[in-house]
């Protein structure tokens, strides 16, 4: 038996004979960063003695049994790999498309949800296994149906949801229009007063979206299957915990609630490998001028032969020496300065010493590494919250942002040139590193802790908002504000009443004196 297994019977059974803590965790994940992010929750619940299954699909990208050995997978009919590049000409172009990958997103995922609680053989099992707690994730409808069928706590791991749509309305979260802005609106917490007309009718409209057209269909269809009227707004509102994969340094401050968690930077780490021999050397001969990383993510590997050209001329052109993640056809402009990786170490470069600067997609967990280390940014978003992520991350000055589409040679040498060459952007990036790093619990503890104190007390009720129990109107006040103004309008009206009788007994007292 390997040190790793025997390591972990052991923790199973300290646990086991101590304090009885361990528990089951049954998790429906998503793909992608939102997998890579929750992934290091599960494997810090495992080194801590519980047991973790994950439900997933045959068709799964990364998640992958074979490189988990020590979690348990339900594997159950396909997944999805939905996202594009989206060039965003306009607000409206941009969230016609989003709308469009949204429906597709959900029929697929409602299907997926269809097929799994159908099966009587699996979710048998499941019942049997006695879970304590399910950790989802929001986006992806269906583990909140999952915990009600097995009457487990939820426990949910969120980037955000569109219009925070599910954190308003079912985790009673406040969300001001007048300085928070909608999640990717690319607006700042400082707006203007069209820029706050622009947030109100992006609220109106993820409003309208969500409840009008997309929601029936899920209220219909987690009605039928838990055989009684329920709605998908309040399913998910039964969640006890709500871990939010940000933090204050990269978000604009807002409310919050007791049972809201911000947990962002949980994967952050500090250099924890040697790079090689080959990377190494390549670095070290950057000399001053240090070295440019350039990433657009595990989905993007490749890029039109165009663009991939425009970028390899322009960085060709910095004294810096840059290590590319790239996987299509060598670019014929690619200068002496720059090689391609197919992976590299991408936390580890960005510890680097020499690392001036960091070219990015925009994607959290990226951001988050950049953020962990104090590297500046130059931001080239491509589709769902990476623009909105580059616009949170230029408002506070540690990134210029650029659009892959319409940038020149020209624009991303400028843009490179100024993170690297302005000591503010650097300094902002420290800035935020700070933030991050002086926390008096670390964010992967804190999400653990939460995670672990749902299974201990069975839930977090103490910790949920009156507000759940209240209709519409009454948390808007709408009654006690209609009260109020009838209160106001009866007094006034009583008042007036007995003013004008008043005035008519003086006039007739009056007129009486004048005949006498």
């Amino acid at each position: 038996m390997s040190l790793k297994w025997l390591s972990l019977l052991l923790l199973q059974l300290i646990c086991y004979f101590s304090s009885g803590r361990c528990g089951k965790v049954l998790v429906w994940p998503l793909e992608y960063s939102h997998w890579m992010n929750m992934k290091t929750i599960l494997d810090e619940l495992v080194t801590r003695g519980h047991e973790v299954t994950v439900l997933i699909s045959p068709a799964a990208v990364l998640v992958d049994p074979n490189k988990s050995p020590t979690i348990k997978f339900e594997i159950f009919p396909r997944l999805l790999d939905l996202w594009t590049n989206m060039a965003k000409d306009s607000f409206w172009t941009y969230f016609s498309t989003v709308e469009s990958l949204f429906w597709e997103f959900s029929d697929i995922i409602m299907q997926i949800c269809k097929e799994m609680v159908s099966n009587n053989k699996l979710m048998t099992k499941l019942q049997k296994s006695k879970f304590d707690v399910v950790l989802a994730d929001a986006i992806g409808p269906c583990g909140e149906l999952v915990a009600e069928i097995l009457n487990i706590p939820l426990v949910y791991s969120l980037r955000f949801s569109p219009g925070y749509f599910f954190e308003k309305y079912s985790g009673k979260l406040p969300v001001p229009p007048s300085y928070v802005p909608v999640i990717m609106s690319e607006l700042s917490d400082h707006m203007t007063f069209m820029e706050r007309v622009k947030n109100m009718i992006y609220v109106l409209y993820f409003d309208f979206w969500f409840r009008i057209l997309n929601e029936k269909k899920w209220n219909q269809f987690y009605s039928e299957t838990l055989g009684r009227p329920t709605t998908l707004v309040e399913t998910v509102g039964k969640a006890e915990m709500w871990l939010i994969r940000t933090y204050w340094d990269f978000e604009f401050s807002r409310p919050l609630l007791p049972n809201f968690e911000f947990v962002g930077g949980l994967h952050c780490k500090p250099v924890q490998i040697l790079l090689s021999q080959e990377i190494e050397e390549f670095v070290q001969s950057s000399g001053e001028h240090g070295i440019v990383v350039f990433t657009l993510g595990s989905m993007i590997s490749n890029l039109t032969e165009e663009r991939a050209n425009t970028i390899a001329s322009a960085l060709a052109q910095i004294p810096q020496k840059v290590l590319w993640r790239y996987d299509g056809k060598k670019p014929d402009t690619l200068g002496s300065n720059t090689r391609l990786y197919k992976w590299m170490p991408q936390n580890d470069l960005l510890g680097h010493p020499k690392t001036k600067a960091f070219i990015t997609h925009g994607g959290t967990n990226g951001i988050y590494e950049a953020i962990y280390h104090g590297v500046p940014m130059v931001g080239i978003p491509l589709f769902a919250d990476q623009p909105d992520n580059i616009a949170h991350m230029t408002a506070k000055g540690a990134a210029v942002r650029l659009d892959l589409e319409k940038m020149s040679r020209t624009d991303l040498v400028n843009a490179l040139k100024q993170v690297i060459n302005n000591p503010s952007y650097k300094e902002n990036a420290m800035w935020l590193s700070t933030i991050q790093h002086d926390q008096p619990v670390k964010p992967l503890d804190r999400a653990v802790f939460w995670i672990e104190f749902v299974m201990r007390h069975k839930g977090a009720k103490h910790l949920r908002p009156a507000a759940h129990n209240l209709t519409w109107y009454q948390y808007h006040s709408l009654d006690v504000i209609g009260f109020l103004l009838a209160c106001v309008a009866t007094t006034i009206i009583i008042i007036t009443k007995c003013c004008m009788f008043c005035c008519r007994k003086f006039v007739k007292i009056g007129k009486k004196e004048k005949r006498e």
